[in-house]
């Protein structure tokens, strides 16, 4: 079965494997884990943040951004297919007591005139505007790379009305990779951001967020109320190291995988490609082939292939680290067959 439904599907390398082993360990609760220490110090150099803080999560530590920067009733502003508002289980209104308002973006991007507009003004009747999100790459929109000259926009705007910027950055890394633009520049235009370290980085767990010293002081309390204390975590935050310092530059291969999908898969009959390629996600609509997502996602398990739906007709493909060259061309040979070619 070649499993192509997520980048999360990865399996933690060997050095992963020996480096939790080896791990020192500490109580992280009182901040003794030399390891997640280390892990969290390399973190915050690369974002160019202050300071940086180990979560389990990427949810969790999105969760934990929007409870220390806002306070209950506050809105945020996000994009409408955001991570925040349709995959975190309505979690910013049931733990931090605050509403999203989301705008229609392009690929994923908000225009910063519609983020200016959204911004609550003085009024008794209005919730106060108390977080502006972001998300790069943008998941829902086929992981797209937003733009950093959007971001700079946005960060202005923020800042002129005195409102913080968080930035989902799940994938940050895939949107470096494939921007060449530096994750300290994606960074500088946001007050703090969360990246994984799993995914396509192949941690078998854990995220990072960074910001301000002051901020991430506050975080942690947030965390430990969310039962994210953790003790000897440096069994887990060590192949956290391992994914920063030598799985980042090798997405590279996903990128170049998923492209090599997406040119396959163009010749297919009935299958028409939704966005262009940035990074390691394919969207597929399939309407033109007779079935819907669910019907077309059974043909393919039949044929040993694994996707998600992501629409009525519309599948999601995700290169990853458990996904050779050669499995590519595999699978673009087993939907031909299947369903047949162009030209065919």
């Amino acid at each position: 079965m070649i499993d192509l439904r997520s980048d999360t599907v990865t399996k933690p390398t060997e050095a992963m494997r020996q480096a939790a082993f080896e791990a020192e360990v500490g109580d992280d609760v009182y901040e003794e884990d030399p390891t997640v220490t280390r892990l969290e110090a390399t973190a915050a150099e690369m974002l160019g943040k202050e300071a940086a803080m180990f979560v389990t999560s990427g949810t969790q530590g999105n969760q934990i951004a929007v409870l220390t920067h806002c306070q209950p009733g506050n809105e945020i502003i996000m994009e409408e297919n955001a991570h925040l508002f349709v995959y975190e289980g309505a979690a910013i209104s049931a733990f931090a007591g605050v509403q999203p308002r989301t705008i229609r973006g392009k690929r994923g991007a908000m225009a910063p005139d519609d983020v200016r507009g959204a911004i609550r003004s003085e009024d008794i009747h209005f919730p106060e505007t108390g977080l502006i999100c972001l998300e790069n790459t943008h998941n829902k929109a086929g992981g797209v790379v937003v733009p950093l000259e959007n971001m700079q926009e946005i960060y202005e705007v923020a800042r002129e009305h005195g409102i913080p910027v968080h930035l989902d950055g799940a994938r940050l890394f895939n949107a470096s990779v494939a921007s060449g633009v530096s994750l300290k520049r994606y960074a500088a235009q946001t007050d703090t951001v969360q990246v994984c370290l799993s995914k396509g980085l192949g941690a078998p767990v854990g995220s990072i967020i960074a910001g301000s010293s002051e901020f991430i002081q506050r975080a942690r309390k947030w965390r430990k109320r969310l039962g994210g204390g953790l003790r000897q975590v440096g069994m887990i935050a060590a192949p956290g190291l391992i994914a920063l310092t030598e799985m980042i530059d090798r997405l590279k291969e996903d990128h170049d995988h998923a492209k090599r999908l997406a040119d396959g898969l163009a010749n297919g009959r009935g299958l028409v490609l939704e966005e262009q390629v940035d990074t390691n996600m394919v969207l597929v609509n399939v309407k033109e082939t007779g079935h819907d997502a669910d019907s077309f996602l059974a043909a393919l398990e039949e044929e040993g292939i694994k996707a998600v739906k992501y629409g009525p007709y519309t599948i999601r493909f995700v290169t990853n680290y458990g996904v050779a060259s050669k499995d590519i061309d595999t699978v673009t040979e087993r939907i031909h067959n299947r369903f047949g070619t162009v030209s065919s």
